[in-house]
């Protein structure tokens, strides 16, 4: 077996991913302290083709050498706003049609590996990301359609976030794909 260049890979380019067809999902992070995990979730959302990313609170935006050092320049081709609070970010996507789930561990929340989006109504989904040590906002939770979780079967109770998203982006995309026939 020999290793693909990137030249071999066929990959498109900024300009092409802009125009290109989006999976209609929106990544919220909420209040993200570190700027490697934002970068991470950039270059994540550019290899499925996320639609976009909502920063906010204290959570950094682009552009930022500490950002860039892990998103590789995803940042670039990855659609992205600011919003100052998480609840004005959410309240925006649910009036725009978007079923806005928060990932936490809440009574009552669905887990992830019993639960499949349907792409078929035409609408969008967002999921909120939260602190890496506070997780999403019990205010943000109160706001939203829903919970995910990610079932953990180990001696710790989290994921870092940047691992979860990475996780909720791949079981989405593994349904829009079935569904949309990409």
């Amino acid at each position: 077996m020999k290793k693909l260049t990137i030249l071999e890979m066929g990959r498109i380019n900024t300009d092409q991913f802009k125009k290109a067809e989006k999976m209609p999902l929106i990544i919220i992070l909420d209040n993200i302290r570190s700027l490697n995990n934002i970068g991470s979730v950039f270059r994540t959302s550019d290899a499925f083709r996320v639609e976009s990313i909502y920063l906010c609170g204290i959570s950094a935006v682009p552009p930022s050498p500490e950002i860039h050092k892990t998103a590789l320049g995803a940042e670039d081709s990855v659609d992205w706003q600011y919003f100052e609070g998480t609840h004005e970010a959410v309240r925006s996507l649910q009036q725009a049609g978007y079923k806005v789930l928060a990932v936490e561990q809440c009574e009552g929340s669905t887990m992830l590996d019993t639960w499949t989006p349907d792409f078929s109504s035409g609408n969008g989904y967002a999921v909120v990301m939260g602190n890496e040590v506070k997780g999403v906002q019990q205010s943000v939770v109160d706001l939203c359609d829903g919970c995910l979780e990610i079932p953990q079967y180990g001696t710790k109770h989290s994921l870092n976030v940047s691992v979860t998203t990475g996780l909720v982006i791949w079981d989405f995309f593994k349904a829009f794909k079935q569904q949309h026939g990409w």
